[in-house]
Parts: structure tokens; C-alpha cells; sequence
């Protein structure tokens, strides 16, 4: 597997991307790292990409209650 650090400040990172990211990374630290420093990265980044996927969650949860908001108020209306 390819060494691939994720810079999430930097890329525009789908929804996707991040979890896939996030599963090779549990990955890794379940199956055990020698290099203490490396495990350390690892968690780091996958703390940064659980707030990200956090944060896109709350947004979509956010749109979906506008919306059905929305649509209660238009079934109301007619």
C-alpha cells in the first residue's frame, strides 16, 4: 500500500476520499507500527480527518433540515 499522507487544508477532499483515508489509517494502527513518530502522524491525521467528516455531516444534516422545512412550509401553504 502507498504511503499517502492527506493534507486536508489543501485538497478539496470529498466526503469519500476522507473515509477511505480514515479506514487505511485504523488500518495501520490496528495492525501495529514500529516507528513511534510515524504512529503518532498517522493518528494526527486521522484525528484532523474525523473533524472533517464530522464537520461535512453536520452541514449535509443542516441542508436536509432546510429542506424538509422548506417543503413542510410549501405542503402548508397549498
Amino acid at each position: 500500500m502507498i504511503e499517502k499522507r492527506v493534507d486536508i487544508m489543501n485538497e478539496n477532499l470529498s466526503f469519500e476520499q476522507a473515509i477511505k483515508r480514515l479506514e487505511e489509517i485504523v488500518y495501520k494502527l490496528e495492525t501495529g507500527i514500529e516507528d513511534l513518530e510515524k504512529t503518532v502522524a498517522l493518528y494526527e491525521e486521522g484525528s484532523k480527518l474525523v473533524d472533517y467528516c464530522s464537520e461535512k455531516l453536520h452541514a449535509v444534516e443542516n441542508k436536509i433540515e432546510t429542506l424538509s422545512k422548506e417543503t413542510a412550509k410549501e405542503s402548508d401553504e397549498e
